[in-house]
């Protein structure tokens, strides 16, 4: 898929009312900014909170029934459980059109658990999950802007509709496709989703992201007694071992932009028993849904083929999909007005000391944190070369939609790691989030206002993006949301990390309940 024209060019002055560089901005957007600002406090509560219950996908309990709390004390409806999973829901407040989605990601990484603010490894619950992604930081930020607007709707007496909504189990990308499944993005005009990072703005078109399937293929044979007779069984291992082998070797002749890796998820009981059931999970990445389809065929064929080679027998799980992302031009150039206009936060020497240490500790340049906004500007037809998925990609291509990236962490770390946990519950986390809900305020408001700007997303998705590319889900009917993932794990760390969850009323911020002083550079000696 390649752009056609470049329209509305003009857009972002006419919705912000200033042009890039300017660091003025309309009454209105004025009033947006303070209302973030005067629930900072807010802010700081619901990032602490969600970090500190740190869940992996599916598992969000203590997440979702945390956020649904406070946007019901606020005048949302709540719909719960949404698309067949339970920590799943969709907020909605106001009537009429437009609407406007906003959503985040809330799961977590497995065995990233860290004390936030120490520039080391150092975790609250040694082998538990921890927030090293980042995902505490974007529902709360999503729940300011909302409000702030949502104030402003009620005091003009403005028609419209806000939603909210989490991204559930994004690191398995397991959830999105079934929402657009169920018809929860079918009446939605735009969707404004947020995820941290390490400036402010957002990209358009195709984002360079890969789609992938995520598929666990079940092998299945014939127990024995390993050494008495193993001659009797029929080693589902050998099968999946066997198909990783095949794979690897299959590698040499995929295109560049394939992104392909496995684990063995279950490989047996114990050496003296030929293990009768066994299954490989793997992840097939592209560029596009032909390319998608075509590696899963592949992976099809190389169980079928360890399957005839072990005389065991398969059968195969899809756990997760996702499309490549495919985002709004005219929302884009709207939002990063916003953004130049509201700028980075504001960096104590403390915040640059703690990005520099843990910079330092991972032996990457010492950069620090971003001081000035970087927007990206057009696409390039030569970085689609593979990398990333998101399923947020699936609801790109069914509205109007764009990914707000905001200053909430240190630049330069590993990503999916305990380092990417380090900055999300201090200072760094608090400003970048304050910063983010600014500019996704003013760009939903943008959006309830000023219906030029909507007609120009609706055009653009019609007449460019799904022009020559409609989409067709990865997930089959037949396909249902695997919310049995990380129940397991949740239960054996849950009950130690209950001791940490954070207690708002009693500490002011979750570093002064862990006795942490900001920022810890220096590991103790012994």
């Amino acid at each position: 898929m390649k752009f056609i024209g470049a329209t509305l060019l003009l857009l972002p002055v006419l919705a912000v009312g200033i042009c890039p560089g300017q660091t003025s901005l309309t009454p209105e957007k004025q009033a947006l900014a303070q209302n973030v600002e005067k629930n900072a406090k807010l802010a700081q509560v619901m990032v602490d909170t969600v970090f500190s219950f740190g869940e992996l996908g599916f598992q969000e309990v203590e997440t979702s029934k945390y956020l649904t709390g406070i946007l019901e004390k606020n005048g949302f409806k709540i719909d719960r459980g949404i698309a067949g999973i339970p920590t799943a829901w969709m907020a909605t407040w106001g009537e009429g059109k437009p609407v406007i989605a906003l959503g985040s990601d809330i799961d977590c990484i497995p065995q990233a658990s860290q004390k936030p603010g120490v520039a080391w490894h150092d975790p609250i619950v040694p082998g538990a999950p921890g927030h090293g992604e980042g995902h505490n930081s974007g529902e709360p930020l999503n729940i300011l802007a909302a409000l702030a607007v949502k104030d402003m709707m009620v005091k003009n007496h403005l028609h419209g509709t806000i939603k909210i909504w989490p991204g559930v189990a994004e690191e398995l990308l397991g959830t999105k496709a079934y929402y657009v499944r169920s018809g929860y993005f079918k009446d939605v005009d735009a969707v404004l989703f947020a995820h941290v990072a390490t400036n402010l703005g957002t990209s358009w078109g195709e984002s360079g992201m890969t789609g992938l399937i995520s598929v666990q293929y079940n092998f299945h044979g014939e127990s024995a007694h390993a050494a008495a007779a193993p001659w009797r069984g029929k080693s589902a291992l050998d099968a999946v071992e066997l198909m990783d082998t095949g794979w690897n070797f299959h590698r040499e002749h995929l295109r560049p932009q394939q992104r392909s890796h496995y684990v063995i998820s279950n490989g047996g009981d114990q050496p003296n028993v030929v293990p009768p059931n066994a299954s490989v999970w793997y992840y097939f990445r592209e560029l596009d849904y032909e390319h998608i389809k075509g590696l899963w065929n592949d992976g099809d064929r190389m169980a079928t083929g360890a399957a005839t080679m072990t005389q065991t027998t398969w059968d195969a799980t899809v756990l997760g999909s996702a499309w490549p992302g495919y985002f709004s031009k005219p929302i884009a150039d709207d939002l990063n007005a916003n953004a130049i206009a509201v700028g980075m936060p504001q960096w104590s020497d403390d915040d640059q000391a703690l990005a520099k240490a843990v910079q330092k500790e991972l032996g990457v340049p010492q950069v620090g944190l971003d001081t000035e906004v970087k927007t990206p500007g057009a696409p390039s037809p030569n970085a689609a070369m593979g990398g990333a998925s998101d399923d947020i990609g699936d609801i790109s291509w069914n509205a109007p939609t764009i990914v707000l990236r905001y200053p909430a962490n240190i630049p330069n770390l590993p990503g999916h790691n305990w380092s990417n946990a380090i900055a999300m519950a201090t200072p760094i986390a608090h400003k970048g989030v304050i910063s983010g809900a600014k500019v996704q305020a003013m760009t939903l408001y943008d959006l309830m206002t000023h219906p030029e700007l909507l007609a120009a997303a609706k055009d653009y998705f019609a007449n460019v993006e799904t022009k020559d590319a409609k989409y067709q889900p990865l997930v089959r009917p037949q396909d249902k949301p695997a919310i049995w993932m990380n129940k397991t794990t949740m239960e054996k760390y849950r009950p130690e990390m209950q001791k940490y969850y954070y207690d708002s009323a009693k500490y002011g911020t979750y570093l002064e309940q862990l006795g942490i002083k900001y920022p810890t550079l220096t590991k103790p000696t012994n």
